[in-house]
This record gives C-alpha cells, sequence and structure tokens, in this order.
C-alpha cells in the first residue's frame, strides 16, 4: 500500500483538525479584511462626497488586485510550495489593507486597495487546496466547506468592530485590525506541514513518509522503498493552462469558471453595497444600518453550515444546483418588491442560500485538477472570479445609478446569473463526492 493510500484510510487525528482549526482562521480573518471596506463605505462616500459610479470603481481596484494574486499564488503554490505562499499573501494583504486608514482620496485608497488586493487575492484559494489533500474522501467535502463557513465569521467580526468603532472614531482606525491575520504567521510555521502531495510531487518522498509517521497517519515500520513515488516535474504555466482547456478537463473548467465568476459578482454586487443601500434607501444612520447588515449576515451562518453538512451525502451538484437556483429567484422577488420587510426577508433569503452554494464551490474546485496544477488550477479559477469582481461593484453603482437609486435593475441581473451558473452545473459538472483525488484525475 502506498503513501497515499495510507492517507486515505486514515482515522481522523488532531493533526486533521489542527489543519482545520487553522485553515479556518486564515480564511475567516482574510474574509474581514476583505470585506471591510463595505463597513468603512458609507461614511467615506459621505466624507468624500462619492457618487455610485466612483464609489463603485474605488471597489473594483482592489479586485483587480485579488485577480492578479490569485493567479500568482496558486502558480507560486506549485512551485514553491503552498506553506511559504500562504505566509507571503498573509503579509501582503494584512499590512496594505491597515493602510487604507492613511488613504487621504479616491486614488490612494483605490491604490492601497489594489496592493491589498493582491495579498487577499492570493490568501483565498489556498486554505481550501490546503485542506482538501489531507482528509480521506469521505470527509473532504466536509472539511473544506467547514474552512468555507469561517467566511461568515469573519465578516460578522468586521461588522461587529466596525460597529462599535466607526460611530466613535470614524472609519480609518477600522482598518488597523486588518493586521490581525499578522498573528497566524507563527502558527502556520510551526503547526501547518507542506502539502503532502506537492511534496510527493516534488520527489521528497521521504519528508513526506517522516510527517507521516510523525502525526501518526501512517505505520513507524512503513519503509520508503515500499511506497509508490510520483515523478514531479515542473509544469510551465502555459502547459498548465492548456491541460486545463484541454478536451479532459474542459467541462470541469467551464463549469468552474462559471461558478466562481457567478458566486464572486453575485456576493460581492450584494453584500458590498448593502450597507450603502440600508443607508441610502431608508434613511437609516450608520449605527442602525450596521445592525441590519449585520442580521441579514448572520443568515450566511446556516446556509453555510447546512451545505457544509450535506455535501458528503448530496454531492457538490446536489447542494449547488438549488442553492443557485433558490437564490436567483430571490434576487428576481426583491427586484419587484415594495416595502422593506419584504426586502429584508428576500435579503436573508439570498444570503442563506448565495453563501450556501459558496461552501460547495470551494470543496469543489480543488477535487477536479492534477496535483501538480492543483494550485495554478485552483488559483486561475478563482481569478476568473475576481475578474467579476472587479465589474461587480462598478456594474451595480451603473444600474443603480440608471434607476435613481433603486435596486430593481441591479437584482434582475443577480437573479439571472445565479440561475444561469445553476443550469450549467446541472448540464456539464460531474460529481466528485466520496472519491479520492487521484481517481478524479483519471
Amino acid at each position: 500500500m502506498d503513501i497515499l493510500e495510507y492517507l486515505e484510510k486514515a482515522r481522523l487525528t488532531r493533526f486533521h483538525y489542527t489543519i482545520l482549526v487553522v485553515s479556518f482562521a486564515i480564511y475567516g480573518l482574510t474574509a474581514m479584511n476583505v470585506m471591510m471596506i463595505s463597513v468603512a463605505l458609507p461614511r467615506i462616500k459621505v466624507e468624500w462626497n462619492l457618487d455610485p459610479i466612483t464609489s463603485g470603481n474605488m471597489l473594483s481596484a482592489g479586485y483587480i488586485g485579488m485577480f492578479i494574486g490569485a493567479i500568482l499564488s496558486g502558480r507560486l503554490s506549485d512551485i514553491i510550495g503552498r506553506k511559504r505562499t500562504l505566509i507571503l499573501m498573509l503579509v501582503v494583504e494584512s499590512i496594505f489593507t491597515a493602510l487604507n486608514a492613511i488613504a487621504v482620496d479616491v486614488v490612494s485608497l483605490s491604490l492601497l486597495r489594489f496592493i491589498a488586493g493582491v495579498g487577499l487575492g492570493g490568501t483565498l484559494p489556498i486554505p481550501g487546496v490546503y485542506v482538501s489533500e489531507y482528509p480521506p474522501a469521505r470527509y473532504r467535502g466536509r472539511f473544506v466547506g467547514i474552512v468555507e463557513t469561517a467566511w461568515v465569521w469573519g465578516v460578522l467580526l468586521g461588522i461587529v468592530l466596525g460597529y462599535i468603532i466607526i460611530p466613535q472614531y470614524g472609519w480609518r482606525p477600522v482598518f488597523l485590525l486588518a493586521l490581525l491575520p499578522l498573528l497566524l504567521i507563527p502558527i502556520v510555521s510551526t503547526y501547518l506541514p507542506e502539502s503532502i502531495r506537492h511534496l510527493l510531487k516534488k520527489g521528497r518522498t521521504e519528508d513526506a513518509l517522516n510527517l507521516l509517521k510523525k502525526h501518526g497517519l501512517i505505520p513507524d515500520d512503513v519503509k520508503t522503498n515500499t511506497t509508490s513515488r510520483i515523478d514531479w516535474r515542473y509544469v510551465r504555466f502555459g502547459e498548465a493552462l492548456a491541460t486545463i482547456l484541454g478536451r479532459k478537463y474542459l467541462k470541469r473548467t467551464i463549469v468552474l469558471w462559471t461558478l466562481w465568476a457567478a458566486l464572486v459578482y453575485t456576493y460581492h454586487g450584494i453584500f458590498l453595497w448593502l450597507p450603502t443601500v440600508y443607508y441610502e434607501k431608508f434613511q437609516y444612520e450608520t449605527v442602525k444600518t450596521l445592525w441590519w447588515v449585520l442580521v441579514v449576515t448572520s443568515a450566511q451562518i446556516p446556509g453555510y453550515y447546512s451545505a457544509a453538512l450535506l455535501l458528503d451525502k448530496a454531492g457538490r451538484k446536489g447542494i449547488l444546483v438549488p442553492y443557485l437556483t433558490i437564490a436567483g429567484i430571490a434576487c428576481f422577488l426583491l427586484a419587484v418588491a415594495g416595502n422593506i420587510n419584504s426586502i429584508l426577508a428576500l435579503s436573508l433569503v439570498i444570503s442563506f442560500f448565495n453563501l450556501g452554494a459558496w461552501s460547495a464551490l470551494y470543496a469543489y474546485t480543488p477535487e477536479l485538477y492534477p496535483t501538480e496544477i492543483r494550485g495554478t488550477a485552483s488559483g486561475i479559477a478563482a481569478s476568473i472570479g475576481r475578474l467579476a469582481g472587479i465589474l461587480a461593484p462598478s456594474i451595480t453603482g451603473f444600474l443603480m445609478s440608471i434607476a435613481k437609486g433603486e435596486v430593481f435593475w441591479a437584482y434582475m441581473v443577480f437573479g439571472a446569473v445565479h440561475l444561469l451558473a445553476a443550469f450549467i452545473t446541472m448540464a456539464l459538472g460531474s460529481e466528485t463526492r466520496g472519491k479520492s483525488l487521484e481517481s478524479l484525475e483519471m
């Protein structure tokens, strides 16, 4: 029996749960940093007298950085390893998000958001790739799904701290919270191992074997010559891209790129603008606006966990298709809703099902490509989402501007995007539930 067979047959130990907890913390604090601008935006708009289009363009600057960061991070993680890449990206995201606090105008804030975006976009794909490569296949969906649920806790943390800080001290100090992920770097260095499959692909079989013995995942009497060494070779970016777009993986790529584009566009189009919509449309003060955003965001918690806990039973498609469909229908209904109670209720439905679909997507993404290009392919898929993220704030701001502050056209587009993603997943998606990563490469 080779190393990967031992890994697949291993029982869950403290080692697996350590990886889960550390990855959860990384993902949650990164989510806080990504969405921090949405908490500060209503005050920034008032202080700098910004219109919706200018605000949308400023938000989009961060997503341009995230687009670059996702590709760069995925590539680096396949070359120098997941661990070193993760530490580098955590440093960039933390320092430059914190520096948003010293921005003096739209240009300086956009530039700082762009650089921070490189780190944010580079950090986000790695926890899912990490967690997908250690647990046995029967637990993989649940583990990756639970890591993705950290997003909502990070966003809620940012909202709660903003709720406390902004009314008393203004929007600038809230960005200093972005330094919190730096506290994780010693923990990552100490407790997170390198990807076992990355070590094998690099030909470091002895290191992989010793790592598994250290954590009790393989018997002490297993020798190196009884394992299957996986020959590794450097895969150039062009070759990796050709594989991703080749006949063998093309359907998977179409599904993943569609899902990433759809979910990034809808999530960030909706939730980056949500505080501003409540603040302006319903004439709420800052405290009440953040309170309602907190309530709506809280609906993401059961949405995430319902999907994460069902992923290994219902399958990836079994979650993605119905969750996307329900979120899309709710968007259409919100577009024509006539009162605040209906809008708030439908916002809760969208929040629940949109974020549940995210949980499935993060489990799905690293499963569909071989180890030597898994980081690159996951990074490119995420970067396609970031392209949609670049467009989402600007398009949403434009649609709200031409509708004179109303949300009709913005939410009609959100609904259509959700349903398109559901249809393509249903038609072209393959099911990965319960299969080893190696069997999915075939």
